[in-house]
């Protein structure tokens, strides 16, 4: 049996330093799992900024919600880069982490991503397969030849949704989950994403990036449940130029 939640749109924080255990959207919480949706610009686990993250944030709310005088475990089994929202699953329990992170590595759990994208890949769908190179002192990725010591590869999937003036919603699904991927991959591509001026988009410069974890799949822990997420992206600029929920394939609720 599949479990299916849909929410209308993310929220969009101003500052990461806003945001506050409280205003957590929690998606699905069990004994072993707990499914929320990141907001753009808050990082998944803790960074040099010192801003609040979604690790710490979950840790308090859970040490609130069970009046834990303690720590309070919670294992991070994926991560999406800071300026991206969307979906993520957190374990409750080192058991859970163990047999998520396998699932990880088997490449069981399934992440789609929809993006906007100034111009678009050649080809209407397709594969896309670097090797990339992170540049750690300047947060940069870039495409590297194979025999690079520190490339690695990076694979992922793409259909592009709908055509608008020279924009593009486009849907991703990865294959591999490498820093920066989406973003460097798609631009390589011909596809520049919407707000991302590190990669060379020319419009958008101050928007949120315009790249969103829209749908998570995995296989419960303990009870072997299939669970599945969909949540819509923010319903502002550029996504509101196409019909997002027709490509989600779920009627947006009221």
């Amino acid at each position: 049996m599949k479990k299916f939640i849909c929410l209308v749109g993310a929220v969009d924080y101003g500052g990461t330093n806003e945001m506050k255990s409280e205003e957590l959207i929690i998606l699905h919480e069990d004994n072993h799992v707990i499914v929320v949706l990141k907001p753009q610009n808050v990082p998944s686990q803790e960074d040099s900024t010192g801003d609040k993250d979604m690790l710490t944030l979950i840790k308090e709310y859970l040490k609130e919600k069970h009046n834990k005088l303690g720590n309070v475990y919670l294992g991070l089994v994926h991560r999406l880069d800071r300026p991206t929202g969307g979906v993520m699953v957190f374990a409750k329990t080192s058991k859970a982490a163990a047999r998520l992170s396998e699932q990880m590595r088997k490449k069981e759990i399934e992440k789609k991503y929809l993006c906007v994208t100034i111009g678009r890949p050649r080809d209407n769908r397709g594969r896309l397969i670097n090797y990339l190179e992170k540049d750690e002192k300047n947060n940069r990725v870039r495409i590297a030849p194979a025999t690079n010591e520190n490339a690695k590869e990076a694979i992922l999937d793409y259909v592009v949704c709908e055509d608008e003036g020279g924009y593009s919603l486009i849907e991703v699904s990865l294959v591999t989950g490498r820093p920066h991927q989406v973003r460097v991959q798609m631009a390589n591509a011909g596809a520049v994403l919407f707000g991302d001026v590190k990669y060379g988009a020319n419009v958008g410069k101050g928007q949120n990036l315009a790249l969103f974890a829209y749908h998570l799949k995995f296989k419960h822990p303990t009870t072997d449940q299939i669970l599945s997420f969909k949540v819509f992206p923010p319903e502002t600029n550029p996504w509101t130029g196409f019909n997002v929920a027709k490509f989600i394939n779920v009627a947006k609720p009221e």
